[in-house]
């Protein structure tokens, strides 16, 4: 029974997704009409509420997040952080395999499949990006993402407590990607429920600790901390589903991962 309810709870929650996508697919991509809302405004009607978050969040970093970081950096040398990156990277390689598919990029799905079948066997389970070494690069893909590709517009700027900067279509393609994650589902048959969140807190801690300076940067530069993370935030999406080079992650949320317990 218990596996009947997870089945029958991720096939719904896939279904209603697709079906979403199909009904707004006739509307064209829309990496358009992303554009058209960054030029026309910061598409925050629900600020107030979105800035009390925030202020929740950023004491959350401030407090659990940046001290665990430095801890992890102390602990760990370069090394051995560049290898955790690694295989939390490769450990995602099918959810990102399976978006290249449904975006239609048979070139970039080729690399993730390369990328982790080579890291996999020769980079020992993925410690090591022997991929990249021989120039087939790292690319992230997430369902938010997809959903952009399909047609699905973006809805009004989100700020959600612990997950940081989104927005309605993101916020859908979060939970797909955790309920349709491979790795996640086969752990939560086999009563391992309690590893997924504990990857997804290692691999927070990780991307945190590459962007300490950088966010302390932006913090410690801007007149208004909050609209300077909602402005890059949704500059840095909309590069990401045009598959153009975006930003370092903006802030400390930003690159949290898509299956977050909930990208990298």
């Amino acid at each position: 029974m218990r596996f009947s309810l997870r089945c029958t709870a991720r096939a719904a929650l896939i279904a209603a997704t697709l079906g979403l996508a199909a009904c707004a697919s006739a509307k064209g991509p829309a990496t358009d009409d992303d554009m058209a809302d960054l030029d026309a405004g910061p598409n925050d009607p629900l600020e107030t509420v979105n800035r009390h978050i925030f202020d929740f969040n950023v004491f959350l970093d401030d407090y659990v997040l940046v001290p665990t970081a430095k801890a992890y950096r102390a602990v760990l040398p370069q090394a051995a952080r560049d290898s955790v990156q690694n295989f939390m990277r490769n450990l995602r390689s099918p959810l990102i395999l399976a978006n290249d598919v449904l975006q239609g990029e048979p070139t970039r799905a080729t690399q993730t499949l390369g990328r982790f079948m080579t890291n996999t066997l020769v980079g020992v389970g993925g410690l090591f990006d022997v991929a990249g070494h021989y120039g087939v690069p790292y690319h992230s893909e997430d369902f938010g993402q997809t959903l952009a590709v399909w047609g699905v517009p973006e809805g009004p700027y989100l700020m959600l407590p612990v997950f940081g900067p989104s927005n309605p279509r993101d916020a859908v393609g979060i939970g797909t990607e955790f309920f349709a994650d491979p790795l996640n589902f086969y752990l939560s048959n086999i009563d391992y429920d309690y590893i997924p969140p504990i990857r997804s807190a290692i691999t927070v801690v990780d991307a945190r600790s590459r962007n300490i300076e950088i966010i302390d940067k932006i913090r410690s530069t801007s007149l208004d901390y909050y609209a300077t993370i909602r402005s890059l935030y949704r500059q840095r999406r909309a590069a990401e589903i045009r598959n153009e080079d975006a930003p370092e992650p903006t802030s400390p949320t930003s690159s949290l991962p898509r299956a977050f317990a909930p990208p990298g």
